[in-house]
């Protein structure tokens, strides 16, 4: 029987890690609870088009709003078609004009007199002030647009009208600049202002300056810039960083339809490299297309989890446009309005301007010690699995420094990007793995104690008892479960100390290989376990000497293949294919409603939902894999189980790699899929109890 011993020196460099790992972790909570306050935003021309669809006065939409929670409104650049419809400015074609006046509708002797010097020229647009002060701003941002040699003044009256070489149609959408009017309602009503600039082509500082320029003495909770580039990108970024910098102005990071990420916009990275990660905070909006679909408290559920758990802190909620029910269309969205509020600061919030994260960066020194102790945790590993490399303690101290060296001198040199990556993709694949192996060797040496007949008074909880009770079984697989479950979160806490900082947080930078963490476990604790336990002769006495396994699988690769072991393996692996393809953000694989809906149950029992595939496949395989052994099943079985178990435990520390989840959230959620986990598990257990004694 191979006995594999444990490198003490290794477990104290991954003791001195953990301990890194877990200061790391207090002080990353202390940064995630200071970063509570949410901004719960709704768009100005939304509560506008509402005023007018339902026949009330504005400013009383305004008021419901701001009583319903709403903090900031969000303000976008005007357009020609937005302002003509307010009355603020008049808009003609030239052709429009001249048609007009040869069928004697012109009744204005300005217009008239324009036409009549031949001043109109039909292929140009026509822009008249209704409101000067509305006029003057929409002057100076068209010339911004398209330049002053497309512009040209004509006297009308006492005043003028301006003349636009552009087409009509196309340019009356075009973007013109925040305007002041709709700042200053929104100020006076009690609102702070999310601005929502667009880019200039060939963007100038002069032109990003006229835009900061206006927006003073406004209350700005952040900034969040339409369309496909930030303002000043490319030419003028510096600017829009010192212009956000003086202001202590907020960028706003729109995440992306995936959840992962945020919405690529051309400047944006950099831009927030110049102001600080700390002046940067993530923003989410229920698309379009699927908002309406969704009941209010779908919705409402919605905005207070994704709060709580992908740290948003700018919530841009999007108006309902159909009445719920009896009520109208109003009362539907303060409704909506209410219950949002309420459901965001019963998860603890406060509203308001969205906080940001400290500059939050560990000591390289805490740094260090992580990765020396994760190149222990891959050196103690290869010495589980190799006979020559377990019995040599020299060749494992050589390895264990020589790759502690290669990953230490990054990391206290300020860099070690590419080095933190690696060492937490290899904490959160080889720590749920290193628990399944301590499993595996205890219970081999509980079947060498049983062979032997050694009864040792130390060992007095592990004493196997012929015939073995459902009872003591389901209590020893349920303290199993928790220590594994405590073993494995080991690894979640050297993932979270490797990668922790406010870039991670903000998903500038994310785990890379979250669809390999679910696959990879799976083959470490396949050649574990063909290293220890004979599947191809499953007699005590080959058990003892077991095949290794390389030539384990020569054998299983030419063992016949019954229809039904074809059969079955070919569901599983179609499950597991699944499985993978539902991992991550990417794949878009749909989710069963009636899934949902359990999904929803949890998260309104739990603090934190479990995940399902632990608590209904690993943590129960693990208790069944638990009751294989002290029944005796074939290894085959046992091994089909252990590799279903770690399932459960990978996907524990998996649960770390989402950095934008607060790190007490997810241990919470580790925490109540073991509970759980072992609870459900218990039912498996008597049941295939009961069918045994049955059969028998």
């Amino acid at each position: 029987m191979k006995k594999f011993l444990y490198n003490r020196l290794l477990l104290i460099a991954i003791a001195v890690g953990l301990i890194a790992s877990l200061a790391i972790a207090f002080q990353r909570n202390e940064v995630e609870r200071a970063n509570s306050q949410v901004d719960l935003v709704v768009d100005y021309d939304s509560l506008w088009n509402l005023a007018e669809r339902e026949g009330i006065d504005f400013n009383t939409v305004l008021a419901e709003a701001k009583s319903a929670g709403i903090t900031s409104l969000a303000v976008y650049e005007t357009t020609l078609e937005k302002l003509t419809r307010q009355g603020r400015i008049v808009v003609n074609a030239g052709y429009d004009i001249v048609a007009a006046y040869y069928n004697g509708s012109i009744v204005d002797p300005n217009w008239r007199a324009l036409v009549e010097d031949g001043s109109i020229d039909p292929n140009r647009v026509y822009v008249l002030a209704s409101d000067p002060n509305t006029y003057v701003e929409a002057k100076g941002d068209i010339i911004r647009r398209i330049g002053n040699e497309r512009v040209r003044v004509l006297p009308f009256g006492e005043g003028e009208v301006l003349e636009l070489r552009v087409q009509y149609a196309p340019f009356m959408t075009v973007k013109l600049g925040i305007p002041t009017y709709e700042l200053e309602i929104a100020r006076d009503n009690g609102f702070m202002i999310l601005a929502r600039p667009s880019n200039y082509q060939q963007c100038s500082p002069e032109d990003v300056q006229s835009v900061f320029a206006r927006l003073d003495g406004f209350p700005i909770s952040a900034m969040v810039f339409d369309g496909q580039q930030v303002l000043g990108a490319s030419n003028a970024l510096d600017t829009t960083v010192e212009e956000m910098s003086r202001r202590h102005i907020t960028l706003g990071l729109i995440e992306h339809v995936t959840q992962l990420q945020f919405y690529p916009q051309l400047g944006l990275e950099a831009l927030a490299r110049g102001l600080g990660y700390e002046h940067a905070a993530r923003l989410y909006a229920i698309p379009k297309d699927e908002q309406p679909k969704l009941p209010i408290e779908t919705a409402v559920n919605r905005w207070a989890t994704t709060d709580h758990e992908r740290n948003i802190r700018i919530n841009l909620l999007r108006i309902y446009d159909k009445p719920d029910g009896e009520m109208t269309l109003l009362e539907t969205n303060m409704k909506y309005f209410r219950d949002t509020a309420a459901a965001v600061k019963a998860k603890g919030f406060t509203l308001g301007a969205a906080s940001t994260f400290d500059g939050y960066y560990p000591a390289r020194p805490l740094r260090a010690l992580v990765v020396i102790g994760t190149a222990a945790a891959i050196v103690l590993y290869l010495s589980l699995i190799s006979p020559t490399l377990n019995r040599s303690i020299k060749f494992q101290l050589i390895a264990f420094g020589g790759l502690s060296i290669m990953m230490l001198i990054p990391v206290l040199m300020g860099a070690g990007g590419k080095v933190r990556l690696f060492a937490a993709f290899a904490a959160a694949n080889l720590f749920p793995v290193l628990a399944i192996i301590w499993q595996l060797d205890r219970i081999r040496f509980m079947k060498l104690r049983e062979t032997l007949r050694l009864r040792r008074l130390k060992d007095r909880v592990l004493k196997i008892k012929k015939p073995a009770s459902i009872v003591r079984i389901i209590l020893i697989a349920m303290g199993a479960l928790l220590i594994t479950g405590a073993m494995s979160m080991i690894g979640a806490a050297y993932l979270s100390g490797a990668l922790s900082d406010v870039e991670y947080f903000l998903e500038f930078n994310v785990y890379r290989g979250t669809k390999l963490t679910f696959v990879l476990p799976f083959v470490l604790v396949a050649v574990a376990f063909l290293q220890r336990f004979n599947v191809v002769d499953d007699t005590d006495e080959r058990d003892l000497q077991n095949l290794n396994a390389f030539d384990q699988i020569k054998k299983l690769l030419d063992m016949p293949v019954k229809v039904k072991t074809f059969v079955g393996l070919t569901l599983v692996a179609v499950a597991f294919i699944v499985l993978i393809a539902r991992s991550g953000h990417t794949a878009g694989m749909p989710v069963p409603g009636i899934e949902v809906k359990f999904r929803a149950a949890l998260e309104n029992f739990f603090y934190a939902r479990p995940r399902s595939k632990e608590i209904l496949i690993g943590h129960p395989a693990f208790m069944l894999g638990i009751m294989a052994f002290f029944r005796r099943w074939n290894r085959m079985a046992l091994m089909i189980l252990v590799l279903a178990a770690t399932l459960g435990q990978s996907s524990m520390v998996e649960t770390f790699a989402h950095m934008r989840t607060p790190i007490f959230m997810s241990f919470m959620r580790g925490l109540d899929g073991l509970i759980v986990g072992a609870v459900l598990g218990i039912m498996p257990l008597v049941v295939v109890d009961a069918y045994m004694r049955f059969k028998n």
